[in-house]
């Protein structure tokens, strides 16, 4: 199918507004059905969310693979059933001040390969429901501890009972998990007072586009091109030849390719577009997958 734009535009997104009103905001303003994003954002949350269009919604779990970081501020001495602010805060009546000290030789616990226990309320599907339905009902949530990894984890300022931090970390990881559990390593409780997503992978908030600037001038005059969400991947040139065979669905031997092997490499033909995504298939040869210019 083609589409009159395919590309992705990293969006500024406000408190308050959902990660869907961004998808819709560009929707409108191209007129475009074929509109997604890489990533919801909390409500309560701002920052980066990056809008994908056209061809480039099919490439959303390549984002998944980058970094994300985050600036986010916790109050100590507090606790809510979600962690946040989103529900009722209970502030404890002779809470455990921790030292400057005290934090800062917490805080290696929880930077590299983790296991975490996800936020009762999240996404998380529990027994065929959202975790965070199930919550609201105020049922007990038995919730499994899950790998993240966080690449840097760091104090920027601390003054009872504020502690703000700097987080990179992996997709499917929890920030308000991390101060909920950091603050327990410290004998407290916290609660996650604001969350700003400043980058995906290359995508910063500095880059992005404001809510309130969305127009079809603006998105065109801003709109990346698809192969920026892969940028990570090794990538191939496909020649005329090569390329015929690859957007038929043909299997294509490495030997062909003249690169080093890898489960997804990114398609290029020679004017520097991407064509799609060549998938390692159980052969041992590729395919594209997806393919922007047939049908798989």
């Amino acid at each position: 199918m083609d589409f009159p734009f395919t590309g992705v535009i990293p969006i500024d997104k406000p408190p308050e507004a959902s990660s869907r009103q961004m998808v819709n905001a560009v929707a409108r303003a191209l007129q475009m059905r074929t509109v997604g994003h890489a990533g919801t954002l909390d409500p309560l949350a701002a920052g980066v969310v990056v809008v994908c269009v056209g061809h480039a919604t099919r490439l959303v779990d390549f984002f998944h693979q980058l970094p994300k970081r985050y600036e986010a501020v916790f109050l100590l001495g507090r606790s809510s059933p979600s962690d946040d602010l989103e529900t009722p805060v209970e502030v404890e009546a002779n809470p455990r001040r921790p030292s400057w000290d005290e934090l800062f030789a917490a805080i290696p616990a929880f930077r590299g390969d983790i296991m975490q226990r996800p936020c009762d309320y999240s996404a998380v599907h529990v027994g065929g429901q959202r975790a965070y339905r199930v919550a609201r009902k105020g049922r007990e949530i038995e919730l499994p501890l899950k790998p993240v990894r966080v690449g840097h984890l760091a104090a920027t300022s601390y003054e009872w009972p504020r502690l703000a931090v700097d987080v990179e970390c992996s997709t499917g990881t929890f920030i308000r998990a991390i101060g909920r559990d950091l603050a327990a390593s410290l004998g407290t409780r916290c609660v996650m007072a604001s969350l700003v997503r400043t980058s995906i992978g290359p995508f910063c908030r500095e880059a992005s586009l404001p809510l309130s600037d969305i127009s079809p001038d603006s998105i065109e005059a801003r709109l990346l091109p698809a192969s920026v969400a892969v940028a990570h991947l090794p990538t191939v040139v496909l020649s005329e030849p090569v390329l015929e065979v690859a957007v038929r669905g043909g299997l294509l031997p490495l030997s062909t390719l003249r690169t080093l092997p890898a489960e997804h490499i990114a398609a290029i033909d020679k004017a520097g577009e991407l064509v799609g995504i060549l998938k390692l298939h159980g052969s041992g040869a590729y395919r594209l997958r997806p393919n922007f210019r047939g049908l798989g």
